[in-house]
């Protein structure tokens, strides 16, 4: 075991850059229709209206409710050409968390921030939750969603070893590793038909160690 984890876990099959695997977009959703409605429910649900959301890990479409307006969102992602489609962005910027886990913004810049369907992706995903609790306002919730739809070839091993309980689990315990959350829900938003849908919901602590 390795910082309470297993040798191996953040391993992929594909270990070239991930810069080389997401250099030509992909317009498309990795989910269907039912899932993506959940997502949408749990940010009209969680996120405050007028607030500055960040969008992280990014792609050409977030999937935040119409209906609602925001002050500034943000993505950050893999690929500009993506980004600069998402309809939804005040702003973006192409990180790798892979390579650089610290995220390019101030202390306290955002309201709410939300990761769908790719937290399996990251191979320090404690850092990167460490440092996402810094760029949150104390109070403000972090969705984070995931289904079981992915890159097999990138996701960690230790993801594509776990069912979606196991998901929750693991993500949850990444949150109190990375310390500076609180209120942790685990939430099924499944419609029961298609693809499943999940969500860890935290809250940004009082203060940040």
């Amino acid at each position: 075991m390795t910082d309470g984890f297993p040798a191996g876990a953040f391993q992929r099959l594909d270990e070239t850059p991930d810069a080389d695997f997401y250099a030509a977009p992909r317009m498309v959703t990795h989910i269907d229709d039912g899932a993506i409605a959940a997502v949408t429910g749990l940010y009209r649900e969680y996120f405050p209206a007028g607030g500055a959301i960040l969008d992280l890990m990014s792609s050409w479409v977030t999937h935040l409710p119409p209906e609602v307006s925001y002050r500034r969102v943000t993505g950050l992602g893999m690929n500009a050409d993506e980004l600069a489609a998402n309809a939804r962005l005040h702003a973006w910027v192409v990180h790798d968390l892979n390579v650089e886990p610290c995220l390019p913004f101030a202390d306290g810049e955002f309201d709410a921030a939300g990761c769908c369907v790719s937290i399996g992706y990251l191979v320090r995903p404690v850092e990167v939750l460490r440092d996402l609790a810094r760029v949150l306002r104390p109070d403000s919730p972090l969705v984070i969603t995931f289904s079981n739809r992915c890159f097999p070839t990138k996701v960690i091993a230790l993801w594509e070893a776990l069912d979606d309980a196991g998901h929750a689990q693991l993500v949850a315990h990444y949150l109190r590793a990375a310390g500076g959350w609180s209120d942790l829900v685990g939430l099924d938003r499944s419609s029961g038909t298609g693809d499943p849908l999940l969500a860890v919901v935290a809250r940004r602590a009082a203060s940040v160690e």
